[in-house]
């Protein structure tokens, strides 16, 4: 909780955190990341990320307005605390 914290104090705007949401759409995980890359939202998704969300059911999507309400960053990954890591240091 207290890298989020971190997160969420380093961040002039919004922080969203999502935890499987396409489990509300009834989605399996290649079938909503399927979705997601029609929108290049996955451009620099590791392959093995990509292989432990599917094995796991997992996605964690984590969106974070740094400076402004318009320039954001997105991580997505099936583990929250690495997503939240790999978050950090994108600010760094």
């Amino acid at each position: 909780m207290d890298k989020l914290q971190e997160l969420i104090k380093r961040c002039k705007c919004g922080v969203h955190l999502s935890i499987n949401m396409h489990r509300d759409m009834y989605h399996t995980v290649p079938e909503h990341l399927e979705e997601w890359e029609l929108f290049e939202k996955l451009e620099d998704l590791d392959a093995d990320v990509r292989a432990k969300m599917i094995e796991t059911n997992t996605i964690v999507d984590l969106q974070f307005y740094p400076d402004t309400p318009i320039g954001f960053f997105n991580v997505v990954h099936y583990d929250v605390d690495l997503a939240i890591d790999q978050a950090l240091e994108c600010l760094s």
